[in-house]
């Protein structure tokens, strides 16, 4: 069962690595996504990509992952607070942002599955 835990930890982590180096190659297009409820524009987009893959790194290595988990899902309740409600409300295809809200919603709820997984683990045993 380790072995599967592992295996999907990491299957969980890579994407937002990939996530992340999109915010440095893909800038234009992010900055595009920005609403008014985001502040300081770019920065704010190569601030979130180095979250994103400090996050990937700790999850795969297995080095603050509890702490780590609970930014990535801070993190991403914030893109759907601050990006994609505001969509919803502004884009004509909501079909895209309708998808894009329920995959961070998802990815939310599995950083906080994983957070949960590696609290239990630091709990001493009962003897």
């Amino acid at each position: 069962m380790k072995k599967l835990t592992s295996v999907g930890r990491i299957l969980f982590a890579v994407p937002f690595a990939l996530f992340g180096i999109n915010h440095f190659l893909m800038l234009d297009y992010y900055f595009g996504m920005l609403t008014s409820f985001v502040p300081l524009g770019a920065y704010t987009i190569i601030l979130t990509g180095i979250m994103l893959i400090a996050a990937s790194i700790s999850i795969i290595t297995k080095v603050l992952v509890k702490f780590s988990t609970l930014c990535l899902a801070v993190l991403l309740f914030i893109f759907i607070v601050t990006i994609h409600i505001p969509h919803l409300f502004t884009d004509a295809d909501k079909t895209i942002t309708i998808i894009a809200l329920l995959k961070d919603i998802s990815l939310m709820g599995g950083s906080l599955m994983i957070s949960g997984i590696y609290s239990e683990e630091e709990k001493p045993e009962k003897k």
